[in-house]
């Protein structure tokens, strides 16, 4: 049996509705008979959101492709891959941590490309596979990250990831 919401809880449903995103193919959250036609379809007021919403979130600039010349040696083995990372089996945490200090250490020692092994995860849709190219194009790793492409079947496909890093300074 469900329960009417009160005008507090109508309009928290109504934020939430409002910021979320629905799986291809899902349509959005229909809201919920007992809010007002004026909560129903409408979006939260921007200038005064409640204390207990969630902050919008920031569209996610990715790192662009590398270059596809560049892409080509890495692939053919012509250009070196300075290292390499596997992720499988780490929570998001762990895995973001150890690309964290790996990429940085990799910037200060010079290499140019690395490999990151995030795996496809169930049905291809793994959360690492998902998330790392977010934790790229955040701070501290987006004044490194030259670019990001997809590795070479034999370095892991779809499960890996080629990141071009920028030039250390001074070198």
């Amino acid at each position: 049996m469900k329960r009417e919401l009160d005008p507090g809880d109508a309009h928290l449903w109504a934020v939430v509705t409002a910021t979320v995103r629905p799986l291809p193919g899902r349509a959005h959250p229909v809201s919920p008979k007992s809010a007002s036609p004026a909560e129903r379809g409408a979006p939260a007021s921007p200038a005064a959101p409640p204390a207990s919403a969630p902050a919008p979130r920031r569209a996610v600039r990715h790192p662009g492709p590398i270059e596809p010349r560049r892409r080509h040696r890495l692939a053919a083995e012509r250009e070196p891959i300075g290292g390499r990372i596997d992720l499988h089996g780490m929570d998001q945490d762990e895995a973001r941590a150890a690309l964290t200090q790996f990429l940085l250490r990799g910037h200060e020692m010079g290499r140019r490309s690395v490999l990151v092994i995030t795996g496809k995860g169930a049905l291809g849709a793994g959360v690492l596979r998902r998330r790392v190219p977010e934790w790229l194009a955040a701070p501290p790793l987006r004044s490194i990250v030259a670019g990001l492409s997809e590795a070479h079947r034999r370095h892991g496909g779809e499960g890996a990831l080629y990141v071009a890093i920028k030039r250390a300074e001074g070198r």
